[in-house]
């Protein structure tokens, strides 16, 4: 079921949280709702789902217009942050319950529950209650109660933010599979920028009720259209220097420091403004140019080890690499920077 949204448009009191907005997400699709709080993210999905009225613009589940159909008839399943499950019910009877409220006969319910709770691994835990399952279980749970219905969509409302590290892992793929198993539209919301990458076909960042950019995780992480996105994306994050375009084919960092810029960049007229983005993984590892610095910070994370190199004038570069043990805490270096893949933002923090 593809959705779409014609100039959404979405206002608490005098305050307009969301202005025109118009995106689609293709059927069977996985799309994030990336960015930080206060962003718009969960006021869109809440309006999807029927949650919030919204003051402008069109929702439409396909060719259908659902902006004023109430939510209960729109046919939508919602998995929320904090699972939302009856403490007093069963985990059969919690799957159930929408299937309960629509009038379907105990022989249909019982098939569909058994079903679902088979597909999200959970057919063991159906006698009992949510105070006996664990969060990962929990969680299992609500999705399989959000889908027991054969929604048109699945929206997705911050899933994974009440599990520790090992189950956000684990239900990221598992989430995924299932959606990918079900083949249904699903829209998730997130800060976290790794379950975004990781879960969904495409990303939609937002900032201030605004979609920055659409685009496909790898895309969006190689070719941000501003500051913001190349910022938001990216662990360990990118570092961004202020300087300007020496009109030779060189950046010159405020205070001093020169590195080079891309060659698409080489015929930029010196004094241009810049920001200049050095991703960790594009220092230290591959490419033609070198520069030289003092290790002044180090931080080993098993497999990797993370470095922050200081130049001669005070400028600090990220590095992250395979963990390694020849080089330590003030140790002078030459390591090579890939300068094609540096990105450049122009004054307004627009990619260049």
């Amino acid at each position: 079921m593809q959705v779409t949204l014609k100039d959404f448009t979405k206002t608490f009191d005098d305050m307009t949280v969301i202005d025109k907005m118009n995106l689609t997400v293709e059927d069977g699709e996985m799309l994030a709702l990336l960015g930080p709080s206060g962003c718009g993210k969960s006021t869109t999905l809440f309006a999807i789902c029927g949650i919030h009225r919204i003051n402008g613009g069109q929702i439409l589940f396909g060719t259908r217009d659902v902006s004023n159909v109430p939510s209960q008839k729109r046919n939508v399943g919602v998995v929320f942050q904090n699972y939302a499950l009856y403490p007093h019910l069963t985990v059969s009877e919690n799957i159930a319950f929408p299937l309960s409220v629509r009038g379907d006969d105990k022989a249909k319910i019982e098939r569909e529950v058994r079903a679902i709770a088979e597909l999200t691994h959970i057919e063991e835990l159906l006698a009992r209650r949510p105070a006996q399952l664990s969060g990962g279980q929990q969680q299992r749970v609500a999705l399989a109660r959000a889908l027991v219905r054969k929604p048109d969509v699945l929206l997705l409302d911050e899933p994974l933010a009440n599990l520790d590290a090992k189950l956000r892992l684990e239900m990221r793929s598992e989430i995924r599979r299932i959606q990918l198993e079900t083949g249904i539209t699903a829209i998730l919301v997130t800060h976290d920028q790794v379950e975004a990458m990781s879960m969904c076909d495409r990303i939609a960042i937002m900032n201030k009720g605004e979609i920055l950019q659409i685009a496909t995780p790898t895309d969006m992480y190689r070719a941000p259209v501003n500051k913001f996105v190349a910022g938001f994306l990216g662990n360990p994050p990118i570092v961004m220097l202020e300087g300007k375009a020496s009109g030779d084919g060189r950046f010159i960092v405020n205070g001093g420091a020169g590195l080079p810029l891309p060659s698409r960049l080489a015929n930029i007229p010196g004094d241009t403004p810049l920001s200049l983005g050095v991703r960790p993984e594009h220092f230290g590892a591959a490419g033609a140019s070198q520069v030289s610095g003092t290790i002044t910070f180090v931080e080993p994370q098993g497999r990797e080890t993370l470095f922050d190199v200081t130049l001669a004038d005070g400028v600090v570069l990220r590095s992250i690499q395979p963990a390694r043990e020849d080089v330590a805490l003030g140790h002078k270096v030459a390591w090579p920077l890939d300068a094609e893949k540096l990105l450049a933002f122009d004054a307004t923090g627009q990619a260049v």
